[in-house]
C-alpha cells in the first residue's frame, strides 16, 4: 500500500499515512484517522488533567476531598473508598442505545450522570494535592508519579526522594530544578543528567561529580565552567559562589541558557534504541514518532508510554499493554483498547471507554465500570446480543456521524471530541504541551474554565522577599507571598503562594533561594525546558559527515547537532 496524503479535519495542515500506519489499522481492525497526529495527541490530552485540583465534597459519604472537579459538575463524584465500594453498581446507569441519536451524544448524556473518581491515588501516605500517583509518602503537587517520598511541585517523578520543581526523573535524591534525570543525587538547575553527584549547572553529564556550568561531561569530577580543575581549585571556586541568593541564581541561569544553546547537543536522547525516531527513548525497536518512553516495540506516535507493543497514538500513564490505539492512561496487562480513557488493569477489548478497570472485558462506550463483561452504555448483554448490537452501532456511526461545534465530524474511528471532556481545555494536560489562551480555545470551541477571581491579602510581594536564604526566618510560614507574574501570564497563575515548613528545611539545607514564583508559574518553566514533540528533518552539522536525520531540534535553533554517532565519538 502507498503513502496517503490527508487534510486534518482541525488544524487544516496535511499530513501523511504511510504503509505502516495502514497495516496497523487493517490489524486493529479501524479506518484511517481524519486528524493529523498533533492534532489527535492534543485531543487525548485534552482528557486527562494532572494538576488543577479543588475542593469539594464526596456526592456519595459527603466528607470534604480534594478533587480534580469542582463542586457543581454535573455527574457525580466520589472518593476513592466510595468509587470502590459496592455500595454503588455503573450498570445502575445503563442506557439502550438510541439510533436517532450519534453514539458520542449518548455518551455525554451518560458521562453526565455515572459517578467519577476524584484522584487517581493508590497506596499513598500524605499525598494531597496529587494525581496519577501510586505507592508514595509526604508529596505535594506532583503528578504521575511512584515510589517517592518527600517530593513537591513535579512530574514523573519516579523512585526518588526530596526533589522540588522537577520533571520526568528516576531514582534521584536531593535535586531542585531538574529536568529529565536519572540515578543521580544533589543535582542543581541542571538538565539530562545520568548516573551523576553535586551538579550545579550542567547540562547531559554522564557519570560526573562535584562539576560547574559545563555542557556534556562524561565520567568527570572537579570541572568548573568546563575547565578541569583540582579538587583544592574546584572547591575553592564554588566557595566564592552564593548560591542561596536569588539574585546570583537568577544570573547564573541565564549564563546557563546561553551556554546550553550554543554548545554541541545530539540528535535526540537515546539508549539502546534500534529503528527509531522521537526523543528521551530507552530499549526501543522499530518505534516512530515516539517521545519518553521505554522497552517499547513497534510503537508509533507515543508520549510517556513504557512496556508496550504494537501500539500507536497511546499517551501519559500507558505501560505493559499491547495492541492499544488512540489511548490515554492505559495499561497494566492492557490489550486491544480503543479510543479510551483511563482503563487498567487486566482490561481488554475496550472501544470509547472511560474509567472502566479491573479485569473488565467486551465493553463499548461504558463509563465507570468495574468486572465487567459484555456493556454496551453501561448496559448488560449477553455475548451474541452484544456483537450483533456492536456491528449496528459502528455502522450507525458511520451514516449519522457526531459533529462538535466547530464544524468537525466524528464517525467511527475517531477519538472522543474534546468538547465532551469532563475537563476544561485549561485544566487538562493538552495546556501543558499545545498551550491556548482562552481566546484561542474559545475560537476552536473548546470547553475553558477562567481562571477564579482571587482576593489574596499578600503580605510579603516578591520583589520585597529577603534575597538570600540564610535571611529568611520561621516568619515566612505566616506570609502570603505574591507571584512575580502577578497573573499577568498565561500560566493559571494563582497570584499569591505559601512556603511550607518542609519546603523551607529543604531550601536551608541546600543553601537555595526561596522561589518568586507560584507553583503553577514554576511548572509552566519547567516544561518550558523541554523540546517540543516535533521532529525536523536535518543534516548532522560535524563538517564532512552526511549522515541524515528527525530530531526535535528545530532548524532555526542555535545549537549545535551532531548525529548519534558522530555526537558520542565527540564526548566520549
Amino acid at each position: 500500500m502507498n503513502s496517503e496524503n490527508k487534510i486534518c479535519q482541525s488544524c487544516k495542515q496535511k499530513f501523511v499515512i504511510e504503509p505502516d500506519d495502514f497495516a496497523f489499522y487493517e490489524k486493529m481492525k479501524v479506518p484511517a484517522p481524519t486528524f493529523c497526529s498533533y492534532c489527535r495527541e492534543q485531543r487525548r490530552l485534552a482528557w486527562r488533567n494532572e494538576s488543577a485540583f479543588y475542593k469539594r465534597s464526596c456526592d456519595l459519604c459527603n466528607q470534604e476531598i480534594i478533587s480534580l472537579y469542582p463542586a457543581g459538575t454535573p455527574f457525580p463524584v466520589y472518593c476513592r473508598s466510595c468509587w470502590y465500594s459496592d455500595k454503588w453498581d455503573a450498570l445502575d446507569y445503563g442506557r439502550d442505545y438510541d439510533f436517532s441519536k450519534p453514539f458520542f451524544q449518548q455518551f455525554y448524556e451518560l458521562l453526565n450522570v455515572v459517578p467519577r473518581i476524584a484522584l487517581q491515588q493508590d497506596n499513598c501516605i500524605d499525598c494531597d494535592y496529587t494525581n496519577q500517583i501510586a505507592n508514595c509518602k509526604h508529596c505535594y503537587l506532583v503528578s504521575s508519579c511512584a515510589g517517592s517520598e518527600n517530593c513537591y511541585f513535579g512530574f514523573r517523578i519516579n523512585d526518588s526522594k526530596e526533589v522540588l520543581d522537577s520533571y520526568t526523573l528516576i531514582k534521584c535524591e536531593q535535586c531542585y530544578e531538574l529536568a529529565m534525570g536519572r540515578y543521580s543525587s544533589r543535582i542543581f538547575f541542571s538538565q539530562g543528567v545520568a548516573d551523576s553527584f553535586n551538579l550545579y549547572f550542567c547540562d547531559e553529564p554522564r557519570g560526573v561529580e562535584n562539576s560547574f556550568m559545563s555542557t556534556n561531561l562524561r565520567r568527570a569530577s572537579h570541572v568548573f565552567r568546563n575547565k578541569q580543575l583540582t579538587r583544592e581549585e574546584y572547591e575553592k571556586k564554588i566557595k566564592e559562589i552564593d548560591f542561596g541568593s536569588y539574585k546570583t541564581i537568577e544570573k547564573l541561569k541565564k549564563e546557563f541558557f546561553e551556554m546550553s544553546s550554543k554548545s554541541l547537543h545530539a540528535c535526540g536522547t537515546f539508549k539502546n534504541v534500534v529503528n527509531t525516531t522521537g526523543n528521551a527513548l530507552a530499549n526501543t525497536s522499530n518505534c516512530h514518532h515516539c517521545f519518553h518512553g521505554t522497552n517499547l516495540e513497534n510503537c508509533r506516535f507515543c508520549l510517556f508510554v513504557d512496556r508496550a507493543k504494537d501500539c500507536m497514538d497511546a499517551n501519559n500513564g500507558c505501560c505493559t499493554m499491547e495492541l492499544c490505539y488512540e489511548c490515554s492512561t492505559v495499561g497494566i496487562k492492557a490489550f486491544n483498547i480503543k479510543f479510551s480513557v483511563d482503563a487498567w488493569p487486566d482490561v481488554r477489548d475496550l472501544e470509547h471507554c472511560d474509567s472502566c478497570r479491573s479485569d473488565s472485558k467486551d465493553l463499548f462506550g461504558c463509563i465507570s465500570a468495574r468486572r465487567k463483561q459484555y456493556c454496551i452504555l453501561n448496559k448488560q448483554y449477553n455475548e451474541k446480543e452484544y456483537k450483533i448490537l456492536l456491528d449496528k452501532i459502528k455502522l450507525h456511526m458511520d451514516e449519522t456521524p457526531y459533529v462538535d461545534a466547530g464544524g468537525r465530524s466524528y464517525r467511527y474511528g475517531e477519538f472522543f471530541p474534546v468538547e465532551l471532556s469532563p475537563f476544561p481545555y485549561s485544566d487538562s494536560s493538552a495546556q501543558d504541551f499545545y498551550p491556548l489562551s482562552q481566546k484561542e480555545a474559545e475560537s476552536l470551541r473548546y470547553p475553558w474554565k477562567p481562571i477564579e477571581k482571587r482576593d489574596y491579602k499578600i503580605t510579603l510581594p516578591a520583589d520585597r522577599m529577603p534575597d538570600n536564604i540564610k535571611d529568611v526566618t520561621d516568619d515566612i510560614f505566616t506570609e502570603i507571598i505574591g507571584c512575580s507574574h502577578e497573573g499577568r501570564c498565561n500560566e493559571r497563575c494563582t497570584t499569591a503562594f505559601r512556603i511550607s515548613s518542609d519546603e523551607l528545611s529543604f531550601y536551608r539545607q541546600m543553601n537555595l533561594p526561596l522561589p518568586r514564583l507560584c507553583p503553577n508559574c514554576r511548572h509552566y518553566e519547567r516544561i518550558k525546558q523541554r523540546n517540543p514533540l516535533k521532529l525536523w528533518h536535518r543534516k548532522c552539522m560535524k563538517p564532512g559527515c552526511k549522515n541524515e536525520f528527525e530530531t526535535s531540534y528545530a532548524p532555526d535553533r542555535p545549537e549545535i547537532v551532531y548525529c548519534e554517532s558522530c555526537y558520542n565519538s565527540e564526548v566520549a
